[in-house]
């Protein structure tokens, strides 16, 4: 077993329900629940959903009181305990620093990269700063170019460039359609089996 591996996770819909679409049920705005397994294209995805918080008057506060209801998946505390006691992990993954910090406490404060909201002096949610363009595949390049090897798993379409890039790749809780259009990675749906895969990857 190498020691310079690293595993890259996505966080949403792997280790946390997805966020948006928690709040798309909270606040009963199902236009909200359109995630990049609908809309491969973020920029365009994230400037949809801060045009519909405008317009319902809603901003960083409402998401964030939906966000501290929000439990990890069923396993996945203990899924990332026993990942990080056997190799380097860290969570990649395009949501925001004020949406994942406390969902970070409840997994155990994992490395997480991930990107900022820009929030009005009101709460008004005004932009965001991706930290990196394409953030899950430059970031796992960077590793890579660091002298690890990278090992990756997701469950949308932000997340393919990684699992390429990646020695092993693996698809968690994806779509059929993801599974069909990528039939070359292994894609799983429990916690365990994808402990395993990840093991034999090491």
């Amino acid at each position: 077993m190498s020691n310079m591996n690293i595993v890259c996770l996505d966080l949403e819909g792997v280790l946390v329900p997805e966020i948006w679409i928690a709040f798309a049920e909270a606040s009963g705005i199902p236009e909200l629940k359109r995630t990049t397994r609908d809309e491969p294209d973020y920029d365009k995805l994230m400037k949809y959903r801060i045009a519909i918080l405008k317009e319902h008057g809603l901003g960083l506060k409402e998401i964030q009181d939906t966000i501290a209801k929000i439990d990890p998946l069923p396993g996945a505390k203990e899924f990332l305990d026993e990942l990080r006691s056997i190799t380097q992990t860290i969570i990649i993954s395009d949501t925001f620093t004020q949406f994942a910090a406390p969902l970070m406490k409840k997994l155990g404060m994992p490395t997480i990269f991930c990107n900022t909201l820009e929030v009005a002096d009101n709460g008004e949610i005004t932009g965001f700063r991706m930290r990196i363009k394409d953030s899950k595949l430059t970031t796992v390049r960077a590793l890579q170019s660091a002298g690890f090897e990278t090992i990756a798993s997701g469950d949308s379409y932000n997340d393919l460039g990684m699992i390429k890039a990646s020695k092993a790749g693996f698809l968690f809780r994806t779509t059929d359609k993801i599974k069909a259009d990528f039939p070359e990675y292994p894609a799983f749906e429990e916690f365990d089996d994808l402990l395993d895969a990840i093991k034999k990857a090491l």
